[in-house]
């Protein structure tokens, strides 16, 4: 039994380790043998809990997926029945989150060809819950489809604009910034609802 726990804890040392080599490596410098000099194992360490680099890199998507869908978890069951409070409030998160943990910045962006199932299924899920968010609002108001498009393109765009120019200090990461990038998001969603002038 001990012994499955020691398991379990090199297994997510090895993930925790993983996930600092792919923000400061990437996908395609990502390096096993780093990670396990990293956590003071043999090379071969790793492969007892992953495939390959391909499923290691996997389950630290995983991993960040479960961070993440319990953060926006938590704000979507706090705003229950307010569906326009709970885009805004997990978009806000969404962008700490990319500000403030580089990984998830790293796995959100991650591009291969050789990428499957493997890989886009949990990456797909990182931005699974606010695209539904936005679905169902534009449902609840009756919001024609190409609107709906247009709010998750515009939306989405905000999100990973607004993270990316307080990332390379283009917008200064503050309390004040982050309202401006609340209330355009506000705006845009109400924007839908509301009848053309």
């Amino acid at each position: 039994m001990a012994d499955n726990t020691e398991k379990t804890s090199l297994r997510e040392q090895l993930i925790e380790a993983g996930m600092d080599e792919l923000n400061e490596y990437g996908y395609q410098n990502f390096s096993v043998r780093r990670i396990a000099a990293k956590c003071s194992v043999s090379c071969a360490a790793p492969y007892k809990h992953f495939k390959d680099k391909h499923s290691f890199v996997a389950a630290i998507l995983e991993h960040i997926n479960t961070i993440w869908t319990a953060r926006q978890e938590t704000i979507v069951k706090k705003h229950a029945g307010d569906g326009r409070r709970q885009i805004v409030e997990v978009c806000m998160e969404y962008i700490r989150f990319l500000v403030e943990v580089p990984y998830f910045r790293s796995a959100i962006m991650l591009k291969d060809e050789d990428f499957d199932e493997e890989f886009n299924r949990p990456r797909g899920r990182l931005s699974a819950l606010s695209r539904a968010l936005i679905d169902r609002y534009c449902e609840d108001n009756d919001i024609p489809d190409d609107i709906r498009r247009a709010k998750v393109y515009i939306i989405r765009s905000l999100i990973y604009g607004a993270a990316l120019m307080f990332d390379n200090g283009e917008f200064e990461y503050c309390d004040e910034n982050m309202e401006i990038v609340r209330s355009t998001i506000e705006r845009e969603i109400l924007s839908a609802t509301q009848p053309n002038p």
